[in-house]
């Protein structure tokens, strides 16, 4: 087993990619957003106790594509000024607007 390996009870959150492929720590980012946008109690325990509350923040602020609900929610969590969050910010939520009206 590769030491970076992602646990096989959270192979349910990247149907899209190849799990087998997906590297802990290289593709940190990218599994920090899918269980921030998708995750259950489980995945986010592990998220918790594998990545720096650092990182997870750099997530919400940096990473486009979060629902102003999902921003807004670990934002608050997290205790970010929600005017650094990305996805929150007029301009994105207007081309958001554009292309999903609700």
């Amino acid at each position: 087993m590769r030491k970076n390996k992602l646990p096989e009870f959270l192979k349910k959150y990247f149907w899209d990619v190849d799990f087998e492929k997906i590297d802990e720590e290289k593709g940190a980012l990218f599994i920090i957003h899918r269980f921030l946008d998708r995750g259950n109690d489980k995945a986010i325990r592990w998220m918790w106790r594998t990545y720096s509350k650092n990182l997870i923040s750099e997530v919400i602020t940096k990473r486009r594509g979060f629902s102003p609900k999902t921003a807004n929610f670990w934002a608050d969590l997290l205790n970010i000024d929600k005017r650094k969050v990305v996805c929150l910010q007029t301009p994105y939520l207007k081309m958001r607007q554009m292309h999903w009206p609700y």
